[in-house]
């Protein structure tokens, strides 16, 4: 006769703890570029009247149809000839 207790599966230990560590990395990853870093003055913060009209011009890009390019009067293939 079986006991619930009997019934419980134990887990298999494993002597290496696992910490979510993709093992596929087969090399650390290269130092940051020095490109990366900036040197100097930090530019300066934009006015409140500054950041509005950058907000409206944006606005107006936006919904402004991009201009067409005029058609030239001869098609492509008249042209290469």
């Amino acid at each position: 006769m079986t006991t619930p207790d009997s019934l419980l599966l134990e887990a298999p230990v494993n002597s290496t703890p696992h910490h979510d560590v993709d093992q596929a990395l087969a090399y650390p990853e290269p130092p940051a570029s020095p490109l990366w870093h900036r040197h100097g003055a930090k530019a300066r913060p934009l006015t409140p009247e500054q950041q509005r009209r950058n907000c409206e011009l944006l606005l107006l890009a936006q919904h402004t149809p991009r201009p067409r390019s005029p058609r030239t009067t001869k098609t492509r293939a008249e042209a290469r000839s």
